[in-house]
């Protein structure tokens, strides 16, 4: 998948315009990208489009607009973007009172080092990039990239029979099946590259 381009960007102006139809079919992509990951955890599968909407949204929301803070925008975000051969994903800790929260994410201090995609009984660790990581606790917000082998990609765009996001740290573990829906957007993700 390319990154996105600057002249990709809608202005604020131009973006009000068209947001109440791009923000539903993005967020309706979304629900098909979107899965549980235990109780504490939730996993979005990040394509261009999932991308191009928070960037829309954060350039929207902080009323960005000098050209260096557009730009800023844009390559942070483009890290969310799958290269070839790999998924890309944000799992995010929903843990809605403070100081729950606070102790689950000093407990579940490298959770980023114990999360996987089995793709037909095959491992992928997740990677990450070290300097979005907090010395003393998990961060909330982790985004992660699954680089993936030939035949896996192969597997997932003639539908893998066994898809599964996986989290085993000692102190939080979940296994969860990808839908077939999900299974199918990462498909397409996957022929995008092969298409290019």
């Amino acid at each position: 998948m390319k990154p996105i381009a600057r002249n990709e960007i809608l202005s604020l102006g131009e973006y009000e315009a068209v947001r109440p139809h791009f923000r539903a079919r993005i967020i309706e992509e979304k629900k098909r990208r979107r899965l549980a990951l235990g109780p504490y955890a939730s996993c979005v599968f990040e394509n261009r489009d999932t991308v191009l909407l928070q960037i829309q949204e954060m350039l929207r929301t902080e009323r960005i607009t000098r050209e260096g803070a557009v730009l800023h925008e844009i390559e942070t975000y483009n890290q969310l973007v799958p290269a070839p051969g790999e998924l890309s994903a944000t799992v995010m800790i929903e843990i809605d009172e403070r100081a729950t929260r606070e102790k689950f994410l000093a407990d579940a201090l490298g959770i980023e080092r114990h999360i996987a995609l089995v793709v037909d009984g095959e491992r992928f660790n997740a990677t990450w990039d070290p300097e979005r990581l907090l010395p003393d606790r998990a961060s909330a917000v982790l985004y992660l990239k699954f680089p993936l082998s030939e035949k896996a990609v192969r597997a997932i765009r003639q539908g893998a029979t066994s898809l599964e996001l996986l989290v085993d740290h000692p102190r939080y573990q979940a296994r969860v099946p990808l839908s077939e829906a999900t299974t199918k957007s990462l498909a397409e993700d996957l022929e995008a590259h092969a298409g290019a």
